[in-house]
């Protein structure tokens, strides 16, 4: 697989990562107006009923490296938590050569599908799909701190949108901004900044103490206070919007996450693409492995030719 095809892969697991790290009870009748703990209460329980959505969301500045690539990426279709699955269409990736003004990307039974268009297909042996199964990936990799990371990344997807909602429930620093209208619908709008401690409360069941007390060390050490997040809830309790803004460290930008969430509750349906029409990321990656041996066979050979 060529270079441009890999950065394609890349940029559509950084799509993944967002859709995993960004989203979304019954409310309260009368019309005494309610506390900011008890409207996020409410909206977290109608989000976590609902189980799924439709949804657009944009990605737009740095991508925090030292070289602070720039992104500005769209991505519209439908998400669901309770089974976890998504089926979303994505742009922004023109400025890669080669790659497809649009790409399609579905996840079903915790394993990632993405289209990598025509060009890819003619270097895949007309396979236009990519099959990305992070824990499978991981698994070959033999690394145990590998594993960890990559199906604790896949837990993060299985945790329903609603649970974003609970962290904010648990900072004291979210306050109610005022109404107002998103799209023609009115709304009361939430703000706050979640810390990194706050955000970890939801990996205590993935981590030790000792690996959640270094990961937070890491984060201190990155001058990153943590997450700007922004939350619109409509009258019905429901989420229709919530955006999350990263602001790097050392000068390296800031990322804009913005997720507009509607027809709550619409039927998900999401299959796998054909198996004839998909490369598997893992089998890739065990090609190279393989001629990686090969090569440094090759080297070996080479250098007791030479020698003799």
């Amino acid at each position: 697989m060529s270079r441009t095809a890999w950065k394609r892969a890349g940029m559509s697991l950084t799509a993944v990562a967002v859709i995993a790290g960004v989203a979304g009870c019954g409310s309260e009748s009368g019309t005494k107006e309610r506390s900011v703990g008890q409207v996020l209460t409410a909206a977290h329980k109608k989000t976590a009923d609902a189980k799924s959505a439709k949804v657009d969301i944009s990605m737009k500045g740095s991508d925090g490296t030292a070289g602070g690539e720039k992104l500005d990426m769209q991505m519209s279709g439908v998400v669901g938590w309770d089974p976890v699955l998504m089926d979303m269409t994505v742009t922004g990736m023109e400025d890669i050569a080669d790659a497809p003004g649009k790409s399609r990307m579905v996840m079903v039974d915790n394993v990632v599908y993405v289209d990598m268009g025509a060009k890819s297909a003619k270097e895949m042996d007309g396979k236009r799909w990519m099959k990305m199964d992070f824990g499978a990936i991981a698994e070959m990799s033999g690394d145990p701190e590998l594993q960890k990371q990559m199906t604790g990344g896949m837990e993060d997807m299985n945790q329903d949108p609603a649970q974003q909602l609970a962290l904010l429930l648990d900072s004291p620093n979210v306050k109610k901004v005022g109404e107002e209208k998103i799209d023609g619908v009115q709304t009361q709008h939430y703000k706050g900044t979640l810390t990194f401690e706050e955000m970890m409360k939801s990996k205590l069941d993935l981590l030790e103490k000792k690996e959640r007390d270094d990961l937070l060390a890491k984060m201190k050490k990155s001058k990153m206070k943590g997450f700007e997040t922004e939350v619109w809830v409509n009258k019905d309790d429901y989420p229709v919007r919530m955006n999350v803004t990263m602001n790097f460290p050392e000068g390296k930008g800031k990322l804009v996450t913005s997720a507009d969430y509607s027809d709550y509750g619409t039927k998900a349906s999401v299959k796998a693409p054909p198996a004839s029409e998909t490369a598997d990321l893992m089998e890739l990656f065990k090609e190279l492995g393989d001629l990686s041996k090969e090569m440094k066979g090759l080297e070996k050979l080479d250098e007791g030719s030479t020698q003799s």
